[in-house]
Order: C-alpha cells, then structure tokens, then sequence
C-alpha cells in the first residue's frame, strides 16, 4: 500500500465554504451584467447570506449596502465568514487592512485580483487568504 493512500486529502477551500454562512463582497454592483452580480447572486442562491459592500450603491440582491466594510454594523460584522473582492489590486491594501481590523477570518481575490503583498500581510495576521480563484467555479466543483 502506497504511503498516504486511503487518507482524505485536506481541501481547505472546500472546509472554508462549508463552514461559512456570510460573505461581504466588496465591490458589489447591482448591474446584473457584472461578474460580482452574477457570482453573488449564485452564492445567494446557494444558502449563503451577502452583504453588498459599495459605495456607490444603496442596495444589491435584496440587501443593504455599506461604502465600507468598517460601516457594517458590529452584529453584522460579527457574521462575516469570508470577505469577497472584485476590486483592482491597488485597492486590496486598503481591504486587507480592514479585514485586519475587524478579525474576519478569510478574504477570497477574485479571478485577476492579486495582490501578493496585501495577501502575505492577510496570512501573517492569521487570515485565510484565496488569490485569483472565483468563488463561484470553486463552490460549484466541490458542491456542485
């Protein structure tokens, strides 16, 4: 018998998405045209609860938006399993600081947002970090 066979591999993507139950998506657009409003919509539809986080809108998929994710209420705040970013990587510093700040335990870069210095400081303060995946394929290869 080969060594390690017949042991599950660990998959931490998969624990992460089983365990979380609120994603805020930082850079929510409520244009149903726009990869963060289609993903969104696909989290939302798949039991998750997501918090809109864009300045420029009121509201998206049902729910409040906040211009930040320091203007999320603290009960609210309290919630958030996962922080999703459709933002260009110059912004993810500033994000990444923020997650810091309110102890939420991951951050997701979508496809194309890297940003390995913001993502290195993310995993040093204890953040489960994911860069360049989308949540969408990567919920949907593991829970169909």
């Amino acid at each position: 018998m080969k060594e390690g066979s017949g042991l599950k591999q660990s998959d931490p993507i998969h624990e992460l998405l089983a365990r979380a139950k609120t994603i805020a998506v930082v850079g929510q657009s409520e244009r149903p045209m726009r990869p963060s409003h289609g993903v969104s919509a696909y989290m939302q539809a798949a039991g998750y609860r997501i918090i809109p986080v864009n300045p420029g809108i009121r509201e998206a998929l049902g729910e409040k938006s906040y211009p930040s994710l320091l203007e999320i209420p603290a009960d609210a705040v309290k919630t958030i399993d996962l922080v999703d970013v459709f933002r260009r990587p110059e912004y993810v510093d500033e994000i990444v600081e923020q997650v810091i700040q309110l102890k939420i335990p991951a951050i997701w870069l979508q496809e194309g947002v890297i940003n390995e210095r913001a993502a290195e400081k993310a995993r040093n303060a204890g953040i489960f970090v994911v860069v360049d995946l989308c949540v969408l394929k990567e919920h949907r290869a593991r829970f169909g």
